[in-house]
């Protein structure tokens, strides 16, 4: 059974860092790419960065680039999410998503989320 499971998340001041966790089970690590959405109420989901696992490729959005990190421990199977700078609208659900590869190419879609873990930002 595939398992995604987030933890970190929490209430910080504006200026604040938070480091957010993803524990994966149930499939082939290295074979798949794992990143991180946001949802915040009110707003679309948003994909705020992808590492494929099997070389270390990062992606970032344009809202997070230069403040946020992504990284991966293949030996645990986790992915991590270093925030720094953080703003009040950073607020928002974080979930761990799944990617497949094709031809090393990262599909667009998750096919896999975890349930979550909030974070807001006070000013």
């Amino acid at each position: 059974e595939v398992q995604l499971v987030e933890s970190g998340g929490g209430s910080v001041q504006a200026g604040g860092s938070l480091r957010l966790s993803c524990a994966a089970s149930g499939f082939a690590f290295d074979d798949y790419a794992i990143g991180w959405f946001r949802q915040a109420p009110g707003k679309e989901r948003e994909g705020v960065s992808i590492i494929k696992t099997s070389d270390g490729s990062t992606f970032y959005a344009d809202s997070v680039k230069g403040r946020f990190t992504i990284s991966s421990d293949n030996a645990k199977n986790e992915v991590y999410l270093q925030m720094n700078s953080l703003k009040p609208e950073d607020t928002a659900v974080y979930l761990c998503a799944r990617f497949t590869i094709s031809r090393g190419v990262v599909s667009p879609d998750p096919d896999y989320l975890g349930q979550g873990t909030q974070v807001t930002v006070s000013s």
